[in-house]
């Protein structure tokens, strides 16, 4: 089934469905990074002596293979999660993996009695399921946000991810002096999980088509401008299309680099406070939450301005991906190269350049991170479950990189290598980010049988450069 294409839909006024349903994810986004983020800030009061919580003597190897276990099942299903949600709906695949998700975090505290080998084992089953919400939410997205929106929706949604991690980082330092102490934590982090769960399959919707409560008007603005075909989900991915797309290897090293990055930085944070900066318990959660409150208000400011940019034809969209992705690495880079010379003595320089480098990165929410929809509207999910699954072998290999370095977590010169190696990472994947990377739909977005290929294909090829007609801008960067 072919879409009208024409530009001349007026955007309904008011709170829609699709506002809602961009509401439903966002804090989808936070409750699914509660199940990703506890361990990073449970496992210093896990292996400390604190008054009323259980704690273990986890070296650093132990700990480094505890916070990579979660990737590896992570890794795993990011492609079968982009399929299944192709075929059998995200909302379905969505809101099951969030609620076993929720399950899984009751039995941390039992599974650390065990011993660290059994955390291991539960926190790969998390990242089993954890690893379909981003193929999930980018399928919905492709379905739901008009691509004159696209910055703004998505980013918003995504920004859900910082805010979840600030959130809980935030909070962990009150959780672990209460009476529940650290385990609190996980149980906080199931129950909530659950109870999203419920609410999203009430409220949620795979479609404009098939949401219960849309208008007419708001429903065909949305079909019009995404680009997306009711028909995909029978539609066969065109594998072969895809892995020999230049485009498409530039998204994936941008992926690539902002996953090592952000989740070397995530990981590592706390312990980085602890015991180079020793900062207590209290403090270490609160100064560790500031840089995603950060990256979530930035992401807010960064997303509406791309937009505008994009929108008045001021820069094309290609041109706006790579600036703002540029922006979102290159800059932590240069804050990662100061951080490798603080010191101990000089906590608050140290804290603003852990704010910066990963604040900064909310740059990249208006870059390859909506860049799959900008490709291909009908095969966004299955190209996310490829790039997050690639990328997502960064986030394994960069914990134990670090645990490799780190013999004295205290020595700040060996947190110097860890931050050059995260900055030289974040060099070379955003060159070739701005080398390669495109933002135009591809012709492989549609089936070679459909009759309105061309047509569509061609209108929104020139809607991609930008929303404003200009002349050959996409080819400028």
């Amino acid at each position: 089934m072919g879409f009208d294409t024409s530009e001349d839909k007026a955007r309904p006024s008011g709170f829609g469905a699709r506002h809602w349903q961009a509401i439903l994810l966002f804090v989808g986004m936070m409750i699914n990074y509660f199940q990703r983020v506890n361990i990073s800030a449970a496992i210093v009061p896990m292996t400390q002596s604190t008054a009323g919580a259980p704690f273990y003597n986890w070296d650093t190897s132990d700990k480094s293979l505890i916070l990579s276990s979660f990737f590896w099942g992570y890794v795993v299903s990011q492609v079968p999660a982009g399929l299944l949600a192709k075929r059998f709906g995200a909302k379905l695949v969505l809101g099951v993996a969030t609620a076993i998700g929720g399950i899984l975090c009751f039995f941390h505290p039992m599974a650390a009695n065990s011993g660290w080998e059994s955390v291991c084992v539960l926190r790969v089953f998390t990242g089993l399921v954890q690893g379909t919400v981003y193929p999930c939410v980018h399928t919905l997205l492709a379905k739901w946000v008009p691509r004159t929106e696209r910055g703004f929706l998505t980013t918003g949604i995504y920004s859900g991810a910082q805010f979840g991690t600030a959130v809980i980082l935030v909070t962990s330092g009150f959780i672990f002096e209460s009476s529940m102490g650290w385990p609190g934590l996980f149980y906080l982090s199931g129950g909530l999980s659950l109870a999203w769960a419920l609410l999203f399959f009430w409220q949620a919707a795979n479609e404009p088509a098939t949401a219960s409560r849309i208008s007419k008007s708001e429903q065909e603005y949305i079909e019009s401008l995404t680009g997306s075909n009711s028909a995909s989900q029978s539609m066969p991915v065109p594998w072969m299309s895809i892995f020999t797309s230049p485009a498409f290897y530039g998204l994936l090293a941008a992926h690539c680099g902002f996953t090592w990055g952000f989740y070397t930085l995530l990981t590592e944070m706390p312990t980085y406070m602890s015991s180079v900066l020793q900062l207590n318990v209290k403090s270490n959660a609160f100064l560790s939450s500031l840089p995603y409150f950060a990256m979530g208000l930035l992401c807010l400011v960064v997303s509406p301005i791309s937009d505008l940019l994009i929108n008045r034809g001021t820069i094309s969209i290609t041109t706006a991906r790579k600036l703002f992705n540029s922006i979102g690495q290159w800059g932590p880079m240069a804050c990662l190269i100061g951080l490798g010379y603080m010191t101990a003595d000089e906590k608050t320089w140290a804290i603003l350049l852990l704010t910066l480098a990963v604040g900064i990165n909310a740059g990249c929410a208006c870059g390859y991170l909506i860049n799959h929809i900008d490709l291909s509207p009908n095969f966004a999910g299955p190209m996310m479950g490829v790039t997050n699954g690639i990328a997502g072998v960064t986030s394994i290999v960069a914990p134990l990189a670090v645990g490799a370095i780190l013999n004295n977590e205290e020595d700040s010169s060996q947190w110097r290598l860890v931050f050059f190696i995260t900055g030289g990472v974040y060099l070379v994947c955003n060159t070739l980010f701005v080398i390669f990377g495109k933002a135009t739909v591809q012709p492989w977005n549609e089936a070679p049988s459909m009759s309105s290929t061309m047509t569509l294909r061609n209108n929104l090829e020139t809607d991609s450069r930008t929303i404003a007609p200009t002349s050959d801008k996409d080819h400028r960067f």
